[in-house]
């Protein structure tokens, strides 16, 4: 027998299901993980200077620009 809060697991995910939804597990890095921070910093310092920085950086930007959506 499902605990209570098993079977609550359970509905939710069979009405995703049914809404046509699949469960995705993604693998992220560990932020916590020793050296993490020094290691974006190490990166960051390799694009400080990089010619297409600036081009991307605008592109994320204007991508996540949502001015007029409704």
């Amino acid at each position: 027998m499902l605990s209570p809060n098993a079977e609550r697991v359970r509905r939710r995910r069979d009405v995703l299901r049914a809404l046509g939804l699949r469960p995705v597990q993604i693998w992220v890095p560990d932020t916590r993980r020793k050296g993490f921070a020094e290691e974006c910093r190490r990166q960051s310092r390799l694009l400080r200077h990089d010619a297409h920085d600036a081009d991307v950086t605008q592109w994320i930007e204007d991508a996540g620009d949502t001015t007029g959506w409704q």
